[in-house]
């Protein structure tokens, strides 16, 4: 007789059918994510409870319960100083990635920040790794790099194959399961360098207060979820933005309002160039500078900045204009 596989049972929880299916409290999630993570599942059973997952859709406590068995296997192991975490996992498909130069912008002027992501797991999308040279800049290999880097320019970047390699592993996996698992909205809340802010984007709307409780139930102080460009963390000047918040403890969300009228014209084409041009001052864009004037605005109120939304983006403003653009060129 065969013996039952020890991860059988978490796959039975999810899988029992319409009226015996529950979610995994978050003792069991983490005592399932310690598995995946160690390796001690087979594909057949990782591909089933990643799918079981994404039809019953993640609840918070599970996703804290991943983030419990990640935090305890793949730890920074000592206190890296960063102000904020920025989670980039999505790419974009039609606009360039202007959120960089917002965290670019706030590094100059000395905020730290940790940016982390994956990139290539969906075809035609631009990811921020990719566009890292531009600005003199390489993807981290590990976290004392990271802290070097944050201590010469004030941010990092680091892939999520680098600081766990069995997640970055589990979202290449996208293009064989036809879908994007769970594991896409786990990596977002990590946080790995426990910094007191953090930002991520979703595609869904669905799926922001997910990451709001899963934000309260890993005690992060503050943390914004937005449904922005593309499932990114950036505003679009010319729509309404909805702006999720778990700030010490209390979930509030709000609409961030559009500052044009006017709706911009999605391009045909995306030079990489363009977004070198308009650091450097170089070139002009009228969608990507209200991007990012707006988002940074948001990221302000993030960082502790009380000021009420025409003060957050004057200072946005302020803040653009004054980079030193010498840092990253």
């Amino acid at each position: 007789m065969i013996e039952e596989h020890k991860f059988a049972p978490f796959v039975r929880i999810l899988g029992k059918g319409k009226n015996g299916t529950r979610s995994l409290s978050r003792e069991e999630a983490e005592a399932a994510m310690a598995m995946i993570l160690d390796g001690e599942v087979t594909p057949e059973q990782l591909g089933a409870f990643l799918m079981l997952l994404r039809v019953k859709e993640e609840a918070p406590e599970e996703l804290a319960g991943f983030a419990d068995a990640v935090r305890s296997r793949y730890s920074v192991g000592r206190e890296i100083q960063v102000d904020l975490d920025w989670s980039t996992y999505a790419g974009k498909k039609r606009r360039h990635t202007w959120y960089l130069l917002v965290a670019l912008c706030l590094a100059s002027h000395g905020y730290r920040v940790f940016m982390h992501g994956s990139k290539g797991h969906t075809p035609g999308r631009i990811y921020v790794e990719d566009m890292l040279s531009l600005f003199n800049l390489n993807p981290c290999q590990d976290w004392s790099e990271t802290e070097a880097e944050l201590d010469r320019v004030n941010f990092a970047y680091m892939s999520v194959d680098q600081f766990c390699p069995p997640l970055g592993e589990i979202i290449q996996l996208r293009p064989i399961l036809g879908l994007r698992s769970p594991v896409h909205t786990l990596c977002r809340m990590l946080n790995p360098a426990d910094a007191p802010a953090s930002i991520d984007g979703v595609f869904h709307p669905a799926y922001g207060p997910m990451h709001q409780k899963t934000a309260q139930l890993l005690g992060v102080k503050c943390n914004v979820t937005m449904r922005g460009d593309g499932g990114e963390a950036e505003i679009r000047p010319d729509t309404e933005c909805l702006l999720q918040w778990s700030d010490s403890g209390e979930l509030t969300e709000y609409d961030w309002p559009r500052i044009v009228e006017k709706r911009f014209i999605k391009e045909d084409e995306l030079p990489a160039q363009t977004l070198l041009d308009v650091w450097k001052g170089a070139g002009e864009h009228e969608y990507g500078h209200k991007a990012i004037i707006s988002t940074m605005a948001v990221v302000l109120r993030l960082l502790g900045e009380s000021a009420e939304m025409p003060e957050l983006l004057e200072k946005a403003e302020q803040l653009w204009q004054s980079r030193n653009i010498s840092q990253f060129s």
